[in-house]
């Protein structure tokens, strides 16, 4: 391991850093700046995550959920949506052996039911193979809303046929779909756009906020670590 990692291993020991969430977003861009078409774009994306995550694992962050599909992605055209839904099975298929091997825990939040059977069979299939690993937890918002997430948690608490005052906040967050992961600490966006897009709105109430210029595609190790960096010169509130 490069001396600059053991560093930034450092780092995320002693700010307690253990979950980053990320909006992966400018892969359209990326490609559409070179000439190339969207699909590039998105498929350079995996190989960005395929970084990142190897990056957390070298740096001892223990969760790391990343955005690849909203609710509101339905609305591209048929043939991109087609694609990411390809690409998917594709990517999950053909890697999951490696994941797997190097100890990634792999999970998935957003109404899944909406996919095709296929699809989620082979969603499910990543999950139920990774499960007992200890590795970094990798969730995967996909056919992911932050509304229709607290509308979900909502309409399940009322079928629990809980009182008002029986509802803590506790209640909430355990029936969002990502109980049992503890909040993200730094949420980065790529791509330069300020805004969270409706991603993990209940979650992010006290994280940290990092927006940086790099599409996507571009963003790796390095770009973690200086994110990393950046946690550190932060001085958390938690609304204080």
């Amino acid at each position: 391991m490069l001396e600059k990692d053991l560093s930034i291993s450092e780092i995320v020991k002693n700010t307690n850093l253990k979950h980053i969430a990320i909006i992966m977003d400018g892969n359209r861009r990326w490609a559409k700046e070179k000439n190339l078409p969207s699909a590039m774009g998105h498929k350079k994306g995996v190989e960005a995550l395929k970084t990142t995550l190897r990056a957390c694992k070298d740096f001892g962050i223990k969760y790391l959920t990343v955005y690849a599909f909203s609710t509101e992605n339905w609305n591209r055209k048929k043939e991109e949506v087609d694609f990411l839904m390809e690409l998917l099975a594709i990517t999950l298929t053909n890697e999951l052996a490696e994941m797997h091997s190097e100890g990634v825990k792999i999970s998935f939040i957003g109404d899944i039911s909406k996919l095709s059977a296929k699809l989620q069979k082979i969603l499910q299939n990543s999950v139920d193979t990774t499960k007992n690993n200890t590795g970094v937890n990798l969730q995967i918002a996909f056919n992911y809303g932050a509304r229709d997430e607290i509308l979900h948690a909502v309409k399940s608490i009322a079928d629990k046929g809980l009182k008002s005052d029986e509802i803590t906040l506790d209640t909430i967050s355990d029936n969002l779909y990502t109980k049992g992961i503890p909040d993200p600490d730094l949420l980065i966006r790529t791509g330069g756009e300020m805004r969270v897009s409706n991603y993990l709105l209940w979650q992010i109430a006290y994280s940290e906020i990092l927006v940086v210029k790099e599409y996507w595609p571009e963003f790796g190790r390095d770009e973690l670590a200086d994110a990393v960096r950046e946690f550190q010169r932060r001085q958390r509130r938690f609304g204080v």
